[in-house]
């Protein structure tokens, strides 16, 4: 068998933030009645997080749950745990309406770091996103779209942000993040 992969080993570029493909990441797609007791009680007993809030990101023990939509939740973990979770979660929901699966390989996930204003600012070229900060907090998740392609995105801290596409547009969003960021185009509008 192959080594797995991510969609640009090692892609970086930096100018006024730095863009990084952030690696292999596990990412598992749950979808039922999130107001179902049972399915956030599954959750619970599972990966230890609660169904977070509309448009929230909750994580914990080296896991995150994000809402996606009404009836969607990514779960990211380490890339080895992602099969076992699927497994597990399958099992908890059982009886329950519920759609589990590993969509990790299908995805891309790239590392922005640096001043936050100069984040929302490279992202702000590409996305039609309300990015300011009361918009876009920390621990919010928005999908959106960056350019002609679907991403989600989200700020772990405001010097950090993490967005996610599908990995066979990867090559295209990198190069977009790191125009966006090239030295000298920055727009000052978040400053």
């Amino acid at each position: 068998m192959s080594d797995r992969i991510s969609a640009l080993p090692g892609a970086a570029s930096s100018g006024s933030i730095r863009v990084e493909e952030a690696g292999l990441q596990g990412m598992v797609t749950i979808r039922g009645d999130l107001g179902d007791k049972g399915v956030s009680d599954a959750l619970k007993k599972v990966v230890g997080l609660t169904v977070p809030e509309k448009g929230q990101r909750g994580a914990g023990d080296g896991m995150a749950l994000l809402w996606m939509s009404p009836d969607e939740l990514m779960l990211t973990a380490a890339h080895s745990e992602a099969p076992d979770l699927v497994t597990k979660l399958g099992d908890a929901l059982s009886g329950h309406h519920h759609l589990v699966c590993n969509v990790s390989d299908a995805r891309a996930v790239f590392r922005l770091t640096g001043e936050g204003a100069a984040i929302r600012d490279a992202l702000a070229k590409l996305t039609p996103a309300d990015l300011r900060p009361s918009a876009l907090p920390v621990g919010m998740v928005r999908r959106t779209r960056l350019a002609q392609v679907a991403a989600a995105v989200w700020f772990e801290d405001e010097g950090t942000a993490t967005v996610v596409c599908f990995r066979s547009v990867a090559a295209y969003v990198f190069g977009l993040l790191a125009n966006a960021s090239k030295p000298g185009a920055e727009v000052g509008y978040f400053r």
